[in-house]
């Protein structure tokens, strides 16, 4: 009986919540179309769960128009404060004791209320002063319901997927398990002490210290952190500081974030990010990124190849870095790459804005249905955060000339660069880099004919004669590589006892010269007769 009273209950709950839904559509006439503007207004209207979502699907720009996702970032975090009575109630249940036992004062207006939680400013029975940052009352249940509906009402509808890529339900499963992570407090402490730790060598970062023993999944206290924000430049400059100081460390920081640790403050925006006592402090780290190694490298990779302009290098990194939907068209990958050069032109290192950089390189993905990491996309939100506290503190500074001393190439390090690169010398190291890439190559091309995997496709927009030629030098490398195969081969046999033996050598390794001879002659038959 308990069960269906529960059913109803909850049949109830989402009828309930599915006419506000309705009410909310019809306010914004969404049968007219859904603009970016209008799409924002809509999830603001329908409350918490719809705001917090909103926010996570701005980092989504594999999957959602950029022009979407630069407006949802707009969502406003500021909602009405719960009540000061649910504070307590939430406090003290996560606590198990009353408030006034471990605290001398909390009060009662809310330093920031958000859609999953808001913080309060407090003082220990001990005299530290803290914040508490205290999870709405419900709120779990609250998303939780309302991603049920909007399961309930995609299977209501046929396969739906957004430019062919991502279907709906997989969309709200990874939002919601995001917005679960951010919903345990514990990931978040946890987060703290994890960058605390990779940046306890750095002497102008520090991290607000975390007061374990109130910690819960519901509850966080830490220290207060009073100084400036970032973007503060009229306190900043009465208070001594050098703004150009400030912008240096904070991308330097950031980089390290990035290219050393692979784990990074995924929403740096200014309100995250304060200056006290001339150090950068850090906080609110409920969303952070993590990238591989491997991300890294070909992240890197990607970066150096719109400076060289080398589509080849800038395409194996969009390969290597992304999942594909669907059958992958190399060649209508290499155009789309060779028009994102034409934007880019002969750029050298210093001058390349690498947000947009990797913003366009998501775009080209996204047109050849590749999805890319979840991290990616973070960090494509992260430095457009950097880039505009930048651009308002320290206009001057170029983020890649800082990132250049973080990457761990020389050629990247190279003050000689810019004359390097108009002297020619450019050309010379990507003719090293790819000699050196030879051997490997090869050694796949063979992997790949034993196994009888290999096939070659030639997308060729020339005439006959080129065509030939073509088929002409594949043809005689690859017997090149077989007489280079068997002379090798046949020259390691020859230093064995092997038996039997051909006039005092082994039987095997004398077949074998005798087959590199047979294909370098024919490779010289058909070569004479190839030119009459």
């Amino acid at each position: 009986m308990g069960g269906e009273e529960q059913e109803k209950k909850e049949n109830s709950g989402y009828g309930e919540r599915l006419r506000e839904i309705t009410a909310v559509l019809k306010k914004h006439a969404i049968t007219r179309g859904v603009s970016p503007e209008k799409l924002r207004l809509i999830l603001e209207d329908l409350g918490p769960t719809y705001i917090k979502l909103g926010q996570i699907m701005s980092l989504r720009s594999d999957i959602l128009p950029k022009r979407y996702c630069d407006e949802l970032m707009k969502l406003c975090s500021e909602v009405p404060p719960m009540p000061f009575s649910q504070v307590i109630e939430v406090l003290e249940e996560s606590m198990g004791c009353p408030w006034q036992a471990e605290f001398q004062h909390i009060e009662q207006k809310p330093l920031g209320a958000a859609s999953i939680a808001q913080v309060h400013r407090a003082t220990l029975k001990t005299g530290e002063e803290v914040v508490i940052k205290v999870q709405r009352k419900g709120i779990y249940e609250t998303m939780a319901r309302d991603i049920g509906l909007m399961h309930k009402a995609v299977r209501l509808m046929p396969p739906v997927s957004i430019k062919g890529m991502v279907d709906l339900n997989m969309v709200l499963s990874e939002l919601w398990t995001v917005t679960q992570e951010e919903m345990n407090f514990l990931t978040e402490a946890a987060n703290m002490a994890e960058f605390a730790k990779k940046n306890k060598d750095v002497a102008f970062v520090k991290v607000p210290i975390l007061y374990r023993e109130y910690i819960s999944p519901h509850i966080l206290v830490m220290e207060y952190i009073d100084g400036f924000a970032i973007n503060d430049k009229a306190n900043l400059l009465a208070n001594g500081y050098d703004l150009n100081e400030i912008g240096t460390k904070y991308v330097d920081n950031f980089i390290k974030q990035v290219m050393d640790d692979g784990f990074f403050h995924a929403d740096p925006h200014p309100g995250n990010v304060r200056i006290r006592d001339g150090k950068i402090v850090w906080i609110d780290m409920g969303m952070m990124g993590r990238l591989t190694e491997r991300d890294r490298e070909q992240i890197a990779k990607a970066v150096e190849g719109v400076a060289l302009n080398d589509i080849g290098m800038i395409q194996d990194a969009v390969l290597a870095l992304g999942e594909f939907r669907g059958e992958p068209d190399p060649s209508q990958l290499y155009k789309d790459i060779r028009g994102l050069m034409t934007k880019y032109g002969m750029a050298d290192m210093g001058s390349i804005d690498v947000a947009e950089v990797l913003q366009d390189l998501m775009d080209v993905m996204k047109e050849n249905k590749i999805t890319m990491p979840h991290g990616l996309t973070m960090l494509a939100r992260g430095l457009a955060h950097v880039e505009g506290v930048l651009a308002d503190i320290s206009p001057q500074i170029n983020m890649v000339e800082i990132a250049a001393s973080r990457l761990k190439s020389q050629f990247i390090q190279n003050h000689d660069w810019k004359k390097e690169a108009k002297s020619g010398a450019k050309s010379i190291y990507l003719s090293m880099r790819k000699a050196v890439d030879i051997p490997a190559l090869v050694a796949d091309l063979l992997d790949g004919y034993m196994k009888g995997q290999t096939r070659i496709n030639l997308d060729l927009h020339a005439g006959e004669d080129l065509a030939n030629l073509l088929r002409r030098v594949t043809r005689n490398v690859v017997m090149g590589l077989w007489v280079m195969a068997l002379l090798i081969s046949s020259s390691i046999i020859c230093t064995t006892d092997m038996k039997p033996k051909i006039l005092g050598i082994p039987a095997l390794g004398a077949i074998g010269y005798l087959g590199a001879s047979v294909i370098v002659l024919y490779v010289f038959i058909k070569h004479i007769f190839s030119r009459k």
